[in-house]
């Protein structure tokens, strides 16, 4: 069987545990397969993407085009056509798909963290969009906790959920004045990421309202916000698991295979130990 060819493309693109990641999971399966990193600059985004439609099995899609990628494939499936989103082209066929919102639910599922009743989101980027739109999907009210001039932002992202979930109930707040008891709070800002790993997007005292915290930070493993919420007694769950299962998502996609949740884990503990190692000035 030949070798399969994988990337991931973006532009810019530093460091990325992509490859790390997927390595890992080929491995599970006896996959015989290479996963390599594209940066490719936006003038040059009409020739490069037919031509890795042509030449790989199949590749991820991170910041900025995962909505321009839409235009050069024959079609999208799931809830990428909802959120506009792909992450994970299959070139097989040239269909797009997302594979974030299987990562968000599938992390918080391994951390024992029910998506129900009321959710904050903090931030209003693109991937709060899948948050929220999984958080509406699963019947849960929604508070925005956003910066002043991120509003229309969370506004905008509230009336394209409602298209597709008409009784999705969310409010917008400033995220400094954020209070009250929630199921879930979800951080979908940056705050928190190496190097400024002493920096949280809320304060303390919020938390001990909450029943447990989603960070969507990965690096460090854990944030300020996670320790700050374990503290309080609240379940806690950082990003990597996120990133590692939304990658086993993207194989599912392109290879057929299924993996294990203890499997996935152990791609966890070694992913944290590779980004400890390379990646936050731990060397």
């Amino acid at each position: 069987m030949s070798t399969k060819h994988f990337a991931v493309i973006g532009h810019p693109i530093g460091h990325t545990m992509s490859p790390f990641i997927h390595a890992e999971l080929f491995r599970l399966n006896h996959i015989d397969a290479d996963y390599t990193v594209a940066d490719i600059s936006p003038d040059s985004l009409d020739s490069d993407i037919p031509r890795l439609l042509r030449e790989l099995d199949g590749f991820n899609v991170t910041i900025p085009y995962k909505s321009a990628v839409i235009q050069f494939l024959a079609g999208v499936e799931g809830v990428a056509e909802e959120y506009g989103s792909v992450n994970t082209v299959r070139c097989s066929d040239r269909s797009g798909r997302t594979t974030d919102p299987i990562g968000f639910v599938r992390a918080l599922g391994a951390a024992g963290i029910e998506l129900k009743g009321k959710v904050a989101v903090l931030g209003a980027g693109g991937v709060c969009r899948v948050f929220a739109g999984e958080a509406a999907r699963a019947g849960c009210e929604v508070t925005f906790g956003v910066l002043e001039s991120d509003i229309p932002a969370a506004e905008g992202i509230i009336a394209d959920i409602s298209k597709h979930h008409p009784d999705f109930k969310a409010d917008i707040v400033k995220i400094g004045g954020l209070s009250g008891e929630f199921d879930l709070l979800v951080n979908a800002t940056p705050v928190g990421m190496y190097p400024k790993v002493n920096n949280m997007p809320v304060q303390k005292e919020l938390l001990r309202g909450c029943k447990a915290v989603f960070d969507a930070v990965y690096n460090p493993e854990n944030t300020a916000l996670i320790t700050a919420a374990r503290e309080c007694g609240c379940k806690a769950q950082g990003g990597m698991p996120m990133l590692v299962w939304q990658a086993a998502a993207a194989q599912e996609i392109w290879l057929g295979v299924n993996f294990e949740q203890s499997d996935v884990e152990r791609v966890i503990t070694a992913a944290t130990a590779y980004m400890n190692e390379h990646f936050n000035g731990n060397k």
